[in-house]
């Protein structure tokens, strides 16, 4: 292998050596470099070990958003992703990525240079600009840029992730925000005349989520045994609209073992909600009738009844959204003992795995049963 280097300045030079293309043809490459004579001989060195180790790269212009944004229009008609989850992905891109890394090109990425966006992130990564973002959402944007550039290195784009050299920030167990047992006793009675009030308890007592809560049927609702099954979720999109799926994921196919408390309000909450049928001239419940839904029986929107429950947390003092709900269930599960296998499936996690990499700061060991720890917590409300 040829090399040769040329003096550009006082500190500078140019690094030329050749590599073997396809075909047997032979490329010059060309490299500027800014440091002494001996650093500049010991970077050719290395580019030669780099080409015959296989590692050398084309030199290329491609930037760090088009790359991301190629990847993420590749993943969605791939199935990788859901459309729901690449309309979020999208999202975190145009707000948390582009803005501070988009233009820099993906060969020139270097691991201080994610530490920098960190802690940019940090300062003023809101949409508006107006203030940082926590280190969960800091960690969701990293590790969609981390699988990008996986791939980038797959296909010959790069030499290696850099994401994994510098890891997300931690997630502080202070950043997951969750109802204290005091408040969890209290809003039963501060909810109770509210209209939001059924799924709310339903939520927060059986920790499912939200896609999972607005496309429960009473078909799937046995309030004799205690019981409900979780078969498929709720979700609205951009492309789709409005559209029932099956669970996340197949653990999220499950059957939840009811408290007290939810069983009590679902089936006020039928009673009230079939006196409004009859008294609306809509007779009586169809078999596959959604729980919650509006008077016609129609879906509720996602997005307009996390508003809703926003404003009503708002009125409450209370500065929790309706995911911070599940966290609350989860927390009363492992402050209870709960073992995590237990909690996984409740929460219709894929695996344990999950489960602790959520909550492992706030797991103690013990092997009591999940709706008896809610009752329990429950006791005197």
């Amino acid at each position: 292998m040829k090399g040769h280097i040329r003096r550009r300045g006082s500190r500078s030079w140019e690094l030329k050596y050749d590599v073997d293309r396809t075909g047997g043809r032979r490329q010059t490459i060309y490299r500027a470099f800014k440091g002494s004579r001996r650093e500049a001989q010991a970077e050719l060195v290395r580019l030669f070990a780099q080409v015959n180790d296989g590692g050398h790269v084309e030199p290329s212009k491609l930037t760090i958003g088009d790359h991301v944004r190629a990847r993420v229009a590749q993943w969605k008609p791939a199935g990788t992703i859901s459309i729901k989850t690449a309309e979020r992905y999208e999202e975190l891109i145009e707000y948390q990525l582009i803005p501070f890394l988009g233009t820099k090109l993906l060969q020139k990425l270097r691991s201080q240079d994610l530490e920098a966006w960190h802690s940019t992130l940090r300062i003023k990564g809101r949409k508006d600009g107006a203030g940082g973002v926590s280190n969960c959402t800091i960690g969701h944007v990293h590790k969609i840029l981390s699988k990008a550039l996986r791939e980038g290195v797959r296909y010959g784009l790069m030499l290696k992730n850099v994401a994994t050299e510098e890891a997300a920030p931690r997630v502080l167990s202070d950043e997951m925000r969750i109802l204290s047992p005091e408040q969890v006793r209290e809003l039963p009675v501060k909810l109770v005349k509210q209209p939001i009030y059924a799924p709310i308890i339903v939520a927060l007592f059986t920790g499912v989520r939200r896609g999972e809560l607005l496309a429960l049927r009473w078909c799937n609702v046995d309030l004799e045994r205690k019981a409900m099954r979780i078969v498929e979720s709720l979700d609205e999109t951009v492309q789709h609209g409005l559209r029932f799926k099956p669970t996340k994921t197949r653990s999220g196919n499950r059957e939840i073992i009811l408290p007290d408390i939810v069983v009590d309000t679902l089936r006020e909450h039928r009673r009230q909600q079939l006196e409004l049928r009859l008294a609306l001239g809509l007779g009586k419940l169809p078999a596959d009738a959604l729980v919650f839904s509006t008077p016609e029986g129609h879906p509720l929107r996602p997005n307009s009844f996390s508003s809703t429950w926003a404003k009503v947390a708002s009125g409450l003092g209370l500065n929790i959204s309706l995911h911070a709900l599940r966290h609350t269930h989860a927390s009363q599960l492992i402050d209870a003992g709960i073992d995590v296998t237990t909690i996984a499936r409740r929460l219709g996690h894929a695996s344990p795995v999950i489960t602790l990499s959520v909550y492992a700061h706030l797991f103690r060991k013990d092997d009591s049963k999940a709706a008896d720890a809610i009752n329990t917590a429950l006791d005197g409300t």
